[in-house]
């Protein structure tokens, strides 16, 4: 139980590791600094209410997942993260990554649905589990616009690098795509998760 309990801790000490990898050498800093501004922020906020409200630990493996990924990708941008192996599998050109890490960022449905269960904002664990996939779509959506925003006024080499489409004129779409993917997949296990514990 105790080994439990020290999860969120171990997770933790994880990232900020990685953090401080991350930024030694990282391949371009200007694009370090904006990458890993939603990391330090969502990172942050685990921390600051982990005292009012903590999350299962399934929650907070899914979330340092998707933080380890983005922490990566920050360091060598996203596109030139070591990954042609599965370029190699599929057959393609493009460096998929940002992929996998959109799909990863989908499954944080799984924290969404479980705050609404727990504080009792909605009833039903599918209800739940529609919520987080809604809000996981939504989010999506506006992170898309915030690359789209930040790479315009940047009008450089950093907004480029920060949009990621590799050339890529559906970038945006496959982003969300993969979001959406991976937050009903997570919706799915919360509520057969949940409804185990029931049975």
């Amino acid at each position: 139980m105790t080994n439990q309990k020290n999860i969120p801790l171990i997770l933790l000490i994880i990232l900020a590791a990685l953090g401080i990898w991350s930024y030694i050498d990282a391949y371009d800093r200007s694009v370090w600094h904006v990458e890993m501004a939603s990391v330090l922020t969502v990172g942050g906020l685990l921390v600051i209410t982990y005292p009012f409200f903590k999350f299962s630990n399934t929650s907070y493996i899914i979330v340092s997942l998707w933080l380890a990924m983005h922490t990566i990708g920050a360091h060598y941008t996203f596109e030139r993260v070591p990954f042609e192996w599965v370029s190699d599998l599929i057959g393609s050109s493009r460096n998929h990554y940002d992929r996998v890490a959109h799909f990863v960022i989908g499954l944080n449905s799984f924290c969404v649905a479980e705050w609404f269960q727990r504080t009792g904002k909605a009833k039903g664990l599918a209800t739940c589990a529609f919520i987080g996939v809604i809000f996981i779509m939504a989010m999506a959506n506006a992170w898309e616009l915030i690359e789209w925003a930040y790479a315009e006024i940047d009008g450089g080499s950093t907004g480029a690098a920060f949009l990621g489409s590799q050339g890529d004129i559906w970038d945006a779409q496959k982003d969300m795509l993969s979001d959406t993917l991976g937050a009903i997949c997570a919706a799915v296990f919360f509520v057969w998760k949940n409804g185990l514990k029931k049975a």
